[in-house]
């Protein structure tokens, strides 16, 4: 997972790429870091799903502008839109089917190109 800054993340979705999953979450924040461990897990099953990771602490203005409850929350982004948000990490395996969703869109796509 890349760490991405918030200018990088705002050029990215403006660029309308099919998808872009972005992990928010705090260096200081324990709950974040079991929530990361669980998606490196599952991105390894999904190498070409491009996954981003944004510490909520440099972003004040993305928080504002997509209205961040809590931390840690994964953002699901289709062609620069929020299409789902989570903030509960429940399992490996939840978080696995949610991502799994996504990466067959994302394979459907670049078959039909």
């Amino acid at each position: 997972m890349e760490e991405i800054s918030s200018k990088k993340l705002a050029e990215k979705l403006a660029d309308r790429d099919p998808i872009t999953i972005v992990f928010v979450y705090s260096p200081l924040c324990g709950t974040c870091k079991l929530a990361e461990k669980m998606l490196r897990v599952v991105q390894s099953s999904f190498d070409a799903l491009p996954m981003y990771s944004l510490n909520i602490n440099h972003s004040p203005l993305f928080a504002q502008q997509w209205k961040v409850k809590s931390v840690p929350c994964l953002f699901i982004f289709q062609r620069g839109l929020g299409v789902e948000r989570i903030y509960a990490f429940r399992s490996i395996s939840y978080v696995h089917e949610i991502v799994k969703r996504y990466a067959t869109i994302l394979s459907l796509q670049e078959k039909s190109k």
